[in-house]
């Protein structure tokens, strides 16, 4: 006969997940909010890269110039948003924007075929840079002020998976349907799922998680919050960057992961260019390439991410992510196959969702509510792509004069070991700071000086 069941036991799912009391509804919420998000934008990265290089490579360098002007010029609309919104309609603001414009993309694609050419594809590149940084911004943030610092480092990595799974499934469609029905029916599958998103992202903010660390006074604090603006200035993010120590070591620490990124980002342009000519056999090989890419992702998400956050800190988190991309390029530099480039970029995507990017969201847990919007959307997006013009740019001048990997991979050396530098201060000053009792990031008036 069967013993009866302990209800104080934990089930097995939730002692997997380390899920506590009331987190399951919260996860799920975010994890299918995250699920509709990647599969929009993995949906139509291979159509982006594939539009990307039909005036080359070189052009491709600049659109990245072009993208981190539009980002930085954006920035400031996101915060003057920011500052006026309840966060419901900031969402519903961002992401019905991105909608709009995706169907009227559709509409010229479909409706005026002659007017599309280089210069318009150009257009969508620069447009998708944006829109993908500012998505996945938006959801991290709304993450960063739902969860406690504590529930971040638990409970962002089996959020991430949600994000995964759609990483899968996005290019998995692109590669079916990209060749049958073409490019433009992507826009209008992606646009459905981000209206998909918004209905995820309403359900987190009902779900509101248990903030087992909050006081009386803080719980009421929170509720206000939830139905109040941001306020302050739309620059106010920027300057929050400038004066703090630990806001300008994340956007060193994302500078440095996005030109090291971008290395790998353009050998792998330049292997698919040789391999196909035209745009939809371009998607299609990206697209399986992401698939399979992501599928390693999901695989190091489920067996290994929570625990190394948990055991060793989000230091050591930060830190394997540039180890493991200057051993993949000295791997590449050996080799130099096909192969190895898909195992480089695979590995350095997989430790970068699995593990990296969870352990970075955690970061702004311990911030001013003001920080983990405007701060944050400065760093994710404009730092980002920042990263992406000072790679591009190196990474063709190393081209030009003929030094080709050999000369990536010994730049890559030095800036990985200052990175992973960078990211074991970020691990022990976010402990320190989750540590401290009603610090003013706790208290919402944020981290106005140097610390």
């Amino acid at each position: 006969m069967n013993a009866p069941a302990d209800p104080h036991r934990p089930r097995p799912l939730h002692a997997l997940l380390d899920l506590r009391r009331g987190e399951t509804g919260p996860v799920l919420a975010a994890a299918a909010f995250f699920f509709c998000i990647l599969t929009a934008l993995m949906l139509l990265r291979p159509a982006r890269d594939a539009l990307g290089m039909e005036r080359g490579i070189d052009s491709v360098r600049w659109l990245f110039v072009g993208t981190a002007v539009v980002t930085l010029a954006v920035n400031p609309v996101f915060g003057w948003l920011a500052a006026r919104l309840r966060r419901l309609p900031l969402v519903g603001a961002t992401y019905g924007f991105f909608v709009l414009s995706l169907a009227g993309f559709w509409a010229l694609l479909a409706f005026a075929p002659g007017a599309v050419g280089a210069r318009s594809g150009q257009v969508f590149y620069v447009w998708f840079s944006v829109f993908n940084l500012f998505v996945t911004m938006v959801f991290w943030a709304l993450l960063a002020e739902r969860f406690t610092s504590d529930q971040g480092k638990r409970l962002f990595a089996p959020i991430s998976v949600g994000g995964t799974l759609g990483a899968i499934f996005g290019p998995w469609l692109t590669a079916r349907l990209a060749e049958p029905l073409g490019v433009p029916s992507l826009l209008l599958v992606a646009g459905g799922f981000l209206l998909l998103a918004l209905v995820a992202a309403w359900r987190l903010m009902r779900a509101a998680p248990p903030r087992g660390d909050a006081t009386a006074a803080t719980a009421t604090r929170g509720a206000r919050e939830d139905t109040a603006p941001i306020g302050g200035s739309a620059w106010a993010g920027i300057g929050a960057v400038l004066r703090s120590r630990y806001l300008g070591g994340i956007a060193g620490y994302v500078l440095l992961m996005t030109v090291v990124a971008t290395f790998v980002y353009f050998t792998r342009l330049q292997m698919v260019a040789a391999a196909a000519d035209d745009v939809d056999t371009r998607a299609a090989i990206l697209g399986d390439i992401d698939m399979w890419t992501q599928i390693a992702v999901l695989a190091l998400q489920l067996a290994l991410t929570g625990r190394i956050i948990r055991r060793f800190g989000l230091g050591v988190a930060l830190a394997i992510l540039p180890l493991a991309t200057a051993i993949g390029f000295v791997g590449l530099a050996l080799y130099g196959s096909f192969v190895a480039l898909v195992l480089l970029e695979a590995a350095n995507r997989a430790v970068q969702r699995g593990i990296t990017r969870p352990a970075r969201e955690a970061l702004f847990t311990v911030v001013a509510r003001e920080d983990k919007y405007k701060a944050k959307a400065f760093v994710d997006t404009f730092v980002y792509r920042a990263g992406d013009v000072v790679g591009a740019q190196t990474e063709g001048w190393l081209g030009r004069l003929g030094l080709g990997l050999a000369a990536l991979t010994g730049a890559v050396l030095p800036l990985a070991l200052l990175w992973a530098a960078l990211g074991l201060w970020l691990g022990r000053e976010q402990a320190r700071r989750a540590r401290a009792p009603a610090t003013d990031a706790q208290r919402g008036t944020g981290d106005r000086g140097p610390s």
